[in-house]
């Protein structure tokens, strides 16, 4: 069941705008161009593999979220279908993940308004960001939902007008423009300059970029109508990849050599250069500012909302639990932005130690989130169908042998990422933090288990001295 504690504040049309702008982030803007440049043109098949894996992952992740909408979503069907120690453990992690994304958007977001006004210091700008954001969803959960409907909406509109402009230029049909037609898929190299091989390094730079496609089962339990939402959301999904990350970066490659150094910079603002656009530089300065407070927003929102459904089952402190008036998990929003900020400092005074350890530590998260979605939707799926098959709005495909097949992808790259040098720190201190937590998870529940017990005996006892 959904939280009865959190308000239903957030409509429709936030739902389905949070689904649409979720997968949008700044990396696309500003990442992909580390992706063009290490895998070429290629890396339209490293995008497309992993917005398979994600469109996989989101068809799961939907079947739950429609049989049963939870505010916890992935960890507490964790909790169900693994076991407590499992939902603790991904729900802590996911926590961490997006306390720790905070920080990074906060400081990106800090270095462009710097830009604008450079008498105020970077940490101040991150702080007064953080604390806008924090405002929003400290009011209620639609002040969230207002505000990232509106940066979702000129996220989307950004990018539907990038690649009407990128087409029309491709074909030759802007003023200044001539058609270039297929010369730089095929040509500098050919489609697989680095060869086929590159395909797997540029999947590991993109894969990570999808994550908080899940954020839409989340915000689902605050909505007024979770089931339609969640498959509203679901059955989006597919096209939401093709069209804002296969359908730009398509537009990028084929619009413009893969290896020129622009592209490798500010791949975007490189395609408006080329098309002519005066300040595209500022354009897309504000657009990614806009992606920034929008990552922001989903991310304190996302880290306080698992936090309170930790608290809710008794895996966190109580206090998280904690709601206003309003319906807003107040307790568990100020830790998550003070971890946040706290962070930000770090990313000022230990660049190179503390925040690069907060940053590796939460590297492959998103893959623990991915697979521990599948393992619990192939034990929940079986279940589902044995007690509550109407339940079942959303079903996944070709059951359970694409859950199987999604579970090892998700282990192939996890094991390639271990052969790469920037992609094994990630997964070895995450493999510590995720141990760590795990610990903390069987010391936890060994303390409840054991009071459990003393509680039932001491119960015993008191019946059987009563009776005699």
């Amino acid at each position: 069941m959904a939280d009865k504690s959190l308000q239903k504040g957030l409509k429709n049309r936030h739902v389905g705008m949070i689904a649409i702008g979720g997968v949008i982030g700044a990396g696309l803007f500003v990442g992909s161009g580390a992706g063009i440049h290490t895998t070429g043109p290629a890396i339209l098949v490293s995008y497309a593999i992993a917005g398979l894996l994600v469109v996989l992952v989101m068809r799961m992740l939907g079947e739950m979220s429609a049989a049963s909408p939870d505010t916890g979503s992935f960890s507490a069907y964790a909790d169900r279908a693994i076991g407590r120690w499992a939902g603790f453990t991904i729900g802590w992690l996911y926590w961490w993940f997006w306390a720790v994304v905070l920080a990074v958007e906060a400081t990106a977001g800090a270095k462009i308004v710097h830009g604008w006004i450079p008498s105020l210091p970077q940490w101040l700008l991150a702080l007064i960001l953080m604390a806008l954001l924090t405002a929003t969803n400290l009011f209620s959960v639609g002040s969230y939902g207002e505000f990232e409907f509106w940066f979702s909406c000129i996220k989307v509109v950004a990018i539907a007008v990038f690649i009407v402009l990128g087409v029309l230029a491709v074909f030759g049909l802007l003023p200044g423009t001539h058609a270039v037609g297929m010369s730089n898929l095929t040509g500098h190299g050919g489609f697989f300059p680095h060869g086929y091989g590159a395909v797997i390094t540029g999947l590991l730079t993109v894969v990570f970029a999808f994550m908080g496609s899940e954020i839409v089962t989340i915000a689902a339990g605050e909505s007024q109508d979770p089931g339609r939402a969640v498959t509203r959301a679901v059955n989006s999904v597919i096209w939401r990849i093709l069209v804002f990350y296969l359908g730009s970066i398509a537009v990028v490659i084929t619009l413009l050599p893969w290896n020129a150094s622009n592209v490798a910079k500010s791949p975007y603002v490189a395609v408006l250069d080329r098309i002519g656009i005066s300040g595209a530089g500022t354009i897309m300065d504000v657009i990614v500012l806009t992606a920034v407070l929008s990552c922001l927003n989903s991310g304190l929102y996302t880290a306080s909302r698992m936090a309170f459904s930790l608290a809710e089952r008794g895996d966190a402190p109580k206090v998280f639990g904690a709601t206003t008036a309003r319906g807003v998990p107040h307790v568990a929003i100020w830790v998550s932005v003070a971890f946040g900020f706290v962070a930000v400092i770090f990313n000022y005074t230990s660049p190179d130690t503390v925040f690069l350890f907060l940053l590796n530590g939460s590297g492959a998260v998103a893959l623990f989130v991915w697979s521990v979605i599948a393992v619990s939707q192939l034990r929940m799926r079986r279940r589902l169908e044995r007690e509550a098959p109407d339940r079942l709005l959303v079903r996944m495909w070709l059951f359970p042998y694409l859950t199987i097949a999604t579970i090892a992808g998700i282990a192939a790259i996890l094991v390639t990422m271990l052969f790469d040098d920037s992609g094994r720190p990630q997964v070895l201190w995450s493999v510590v933090v995720a141990a760590v937590v795990l610990i903390a998870a069987f010391i936890r529940h060994g303390r409840s288990r054991a009071a459990e017990t003393g509680a039932a005996e001491t119960g015993g006892t008191a019946a059987v001295t009563a009776k005699h």
